[in-house]
């Protein structure tokens, strides 16, 4: 796009991204739960798990109406040939609606009111306000009108019955606000109007998205969209989570995985270096004792049954590399301490008595849940587990040689580590996995054997080029497969056991420039955002077909793109805008 031009407004498809703002924990979205899709747009909250509030309809004289879905990234729209509604955040907690020529029904999404599930509906007699009270959110939902015709069915209504708010006449304009609450809404200020909240709210994701992608590519439409899917699916401090953190999806992956922030915190460490190391910092905040980080975190819980790869030292040495100031004594101090402690967890607490290797209890311990790496034994001491800790070990001990502190057990430990990967695990085929307790080998036909390419040029020449050589095998037209799809193991729609995934691709990517193969890198990457471009930000994508797949608006896809966009856009000298 040349400077003269003007830019396409940005607009998605809210079937595979939310619509919401920064730092709320609520959206517009059709997608209700685990792969299920309406046909009517909700209110979801992510407050307590993932919940359908309200399905939203427009209707006239009590008959539907179809409509078609709009969206942008300051308001989204119902439109049918006579008639538009819209709605734009407020705030992170208000969604404000506005209609000509039709109604909007917000019907009550949970189902009957039992003891323990379910909403209750009733007319607050101080301002005339319809309050939904939500038992899976443990919220209310405050409907106010500020111009136009409010009313309910269903109120104060128990058991089964209809619970629903009707906004607005047939034929006027109207206009209300939707809030979540606690136990009630206080208003400070006078209100804006609705054109002032679309202009904000365009005006705010324009800022993020300048800081977090000033790039031009030859795709702004594709960098536009991973950008909000960044911005949309980031939610403010509030219950487990202490830090303003990006979310993996709005839709039903709404948590935070120890491993999956890395790669979200990179795509924003150059423009907004200060939220990327709240995200690197999110999962240390819940330390255990023993060193080790949650599985997971959302609002209400932190999941501690398997823990995830310790990718977070590479993570941090990129980080720094990548933020325009630099981090001060205290962070680093703090970076340093959560990095022993978590590093002496996998020393300490996951290494058999006389094993130099540490060992994984699962294939969620890896983040590849169901790889055939894990096919033969789940307990295994793994080619990736000691690649990604020796590097951990060599940035903490940079990092404490900066701070003054000793290195000598760090430097000792990943000198082992490689020593012991090299001895061990290392096979003509290529690396493999071995059962902690049998001493089974794994088979060499999944990706995760290949991650070791972290080390560069730590591994001897002739490992990096059979491994070099592997990685060619895994890449199809769309992407890095990450079981061989010469295997009779490889499925399309297999999770870790065949698809294109985003953070396998950006590890590789980065062993391969580490290892000293800057072309195939260039080729990976250059693969995967193509792919990214004609299919989306889901969750991971059929190697052979290159269709998204799961979850389709996943953070760490878009942050994975936008974080290689920026790598090719500088190769090539590109300008910022």
């Amino acid at each position: 796009m040349s400077s003269g031009e003007a830019a396409e407004p940005l607009t998605f498809d809210i079937r595979e991204i939310p619509f919401s703002t920064r730092g709320s924990w609520i959206n517009l979205s059709p997608i209700v739960g685990l792969h299920t899709t309406a046909d009517q747009v909700h209110l979801v909250s992510h407050v307590n798990g993932m919940h359908p509030v309200f399905r939203l309809g427009l209707e006239r004289d009590g008959a539907p109406l179809e409509a078609q879905w709009w969206t942008c990234p300051s308001h989204h729209e119902w439109r049918t040939p006579d008639a538009v509604v819209a709605a734009a955040f407020d705030g992170p907690r208000t969604l404000r609606l506005r209609g000509r020529g039709a109604q909007l029904r917000l019907t009550e999404a949970a189902g009957e009111l039992t003891p323990f599930t379910g909403g209750y509906l009733f007319l607050d007699p101080v301002d005339q306000s319809m309050v939904l009270t939500s038992y899976e959110t443990g919220r209310r939902y405050c409907v106010r009108m500020l111009r136009g015709e409010l009313s309910g069915t269903g109120t104060e209504a128990l058991g089964r019955s209809e619970r629903s708010v009707l906004l607005g006449d047939r034929t006027g304009d109207w206009e209300a606000e939707l809030v979540e609450a606690t136990t009630g809404v206080r208003r400070v200020g006078p209100r804006r109007t609705f054109e002032e909240l679309v202009e904000a709210g365009a005006e705010a994701f324009a800022t993020y998205a300048a800081m977090v992608a000033p790039w031009r590519s030859e795709d702004p439409a594709t960098t536009g969209r991973a950008t909000y899917t960044l911005w949309s699916a980031t939610v403010a401090p509030e219950g487990m989570l202490g830090r303003e953190s990006v979310l993996m999806s709005k839709h039903w992956m709404d948590k935070l995985w120890s491993w999956d922030n890395c790669f979200n915190a990179l795509a924003l460490a150059p423009g907004l270096p200060d939220l990327a190391l709240d995200q690197f910092l999110a999962p240390f905040d819940h330390q255990d004792e023993w060193g080790a980080l949650p599985d997971s975190i959302t609002h209400s819980e932190a999941l501690y049954n398997y823990v995830k790869p310790p990718i977070h030292g590479w993570a941090f040495a990129r980080l720094r590399q990548a933020s325009p100031r630099a981090l001060s004594r205290p962070e680093l101090e703090l970076v340093h301490d959560r990095l022993s402690r978590w590093s002496d967890y996998w020393l300490t607490c996951r290494r058999v008595p006389g094993h130099v290797l540490p060992y994984y209890q699962h294939g969620n311990d890896s983040g590849w849940d169901n790889a055939t790496t894990f096919d033969l034994d789940r307990v295994v001491e793994a080619p990736d587990l000691a690649a990604f800790l020796a590097v951990q070990l060599d940035v903490l001990a940079g990092l404490a040689r900066e701070l003054g502190h000793r290195t000598e057990r760090w430097e000792r430990e990943s000198e082992a580590l490689v020593a012991a990967l090299l001895d061990q695990l290392w096979t003509p085929e290529g690396f493999v996995a071995v059962g902690a307790s049998s001493g089974r080998r794994s088979g060499t036909t999944s990706l995760l054997t290949l991650l070791p390419l972290l080390l560069g040029d730590r591994l001897p020449a002739d490992v990096r080029r059979v491994m070099a050589d592997k990685v060619r095998e895994h890449l199809t037209d769309h992407g890095l497969a990450t079981e061989l799809p010469s295997s009779p193991q490889y499925e399309e729609d297999g999770y870790w056991r065949g698809p294109v995934w985003a953070p396998s691709t950006a590890l590789i990517e980065a062993g391969l420039r580490r290892s000293g193969y800057d072309e195939l890198a260039d080729e990976v990457s250059r693969r995967f955002r193509a792919l990214c471009e004609r299919s989306g930000f889901a969750e991971n994508f059929g190697a052979l077909t290159g269709a998204g797949l799961r979850d389709r608006a996943y953070t760490w896809t878009a942050a994975v793109y936008l974080t290689l966009s920026a790598a090719a856009v500088g190769a090539a000298g590109g300008d910022l805008a």
